[in-house]
């Protein structure tokens, strides 16, 4: 099969496509077809030897979607020929395994689907560290990208108020998701304080804003970030670690087949554009997911 792998530790440019071995399903595992991939920015942090230590040479990415087509022992619920979306390894390939998984509601393309997973999951994981409740309001930094769609949405399902941050040309979109809307820069803080009391809020983009987050809030254990590593200099937890995917997945599930949740992709790229999806995924500024397609 082809896959996207790296040799060392770098920019895009140690980014190949090769010829590998096609994987195979273990103990509780799938493998798929892979159909499409999501981009996330952990994917350009390891290739950056940023979040752990890996062995390489390494394969890349941990979303997809696909059609399964090996189930592993002990796997239940999945037949040959479902298609599925959910979290694994090595996932910029023609072939993936899958550790996590769910059944992709009717209606939704792999391409939509594999944009799902990672972001899904960490949107709930880190509302919950928040402990934000229904009725308060809950201040996003950087609100337009993948997580931050599914924040505003997941916020507006259960009756947290959000005020959102996002560059001018993605004030609309936020709105349309149900945030109060507002632009980063200079005296962005002034413009959220303007809009009302915050009680928890979330640095998605790193901008260097923690600060500012701690001091809106009055507490830095109601700051979670998951884009700037220098955030516990300063009492704010970061949050790196993987939750409950599969009931990330289920919910996601749940939630797009109601119609409550749709994060649309703003852009796709062939296999061999994988060096190009993470340039743009690590410039920022996007408005929803960006995939892989096969």
């Amino acid at each position: 099969m082809k896959r996207i792998s790296f040799a060392e530790f770098g920019g895009p440019d140690v980014l190949r496509l090769e010829d590998s071995e096609d994987p195979h399903a273990g103990p509780g595992q799938i493998r798929v077809a892979v159909r499409a991939a999501g981009v996330n920015p952990a994917d350009w942090r390891n290739r950056e030897g940023q979040l752990h230590a890996i062995a390489l040479p390494s394969g890349i990415g941990q979303d997809a979607s696909g059609v399964v087509d090996e189930i592993g022992p002990g796997a239940a619920g999945v037949e040959i020929g479902d298609h599925v979306f959910g979290r694994g390894s090595d996932t910029y390939a023609e072939f993936a395994v899958l550790s996590a998984w769910a059944r992709m509601p009717e209606g939704l393309t792999f391409e939509e689907a594999a944009g799902y997973p990672s972001v899904v999951e960490t949107a709930l994981r880190i509302m919950g560290e928040t402990g934000v409740q229904p009725g308060q309001t809950l201040l996003v930094s950087g609100a337009s990208g993948g997580v931050g769609s599914a924040v505003l949405q997941i916020a507006r399902e259960r009756g947290v108020t959000v005020i959102g941050t996002a560059g001018a040309a993605n004030q609309n979109y936020l709105r349309s998701l149900g945030a109060v809307a507002t632009t980063y820069g200079e005296g962005w803080a002034d413009r959220v304080r303007e809009l009302g009391r915050v009680d928890a809020a979330l640095d998605l983009a790193g901008a260097g804003v923690i600060r500012e987050l701690v001091e809106l809030t009055g507490d830095p254990r109601r700051v979670i970030s998951i884009a700037d590593l220098g955030a516990p200099e300063l009492g704010v937890r970061f949050s790196g670690v993987t939750g409950d995917v599969p009931a990330a997945l289920a919910e996601a599930a749940r939630l797009i087949a109601r119609g409550a949740l749709h994060i649309p992709v703003e852009k796709a790229y062939p296999l061999a554009g994988a060096a190009a999806a993470q340039i743009d995924s690590h410039a920022g500024h996007t408005r929803g997911r960006r995939v892989i397609i096969m």
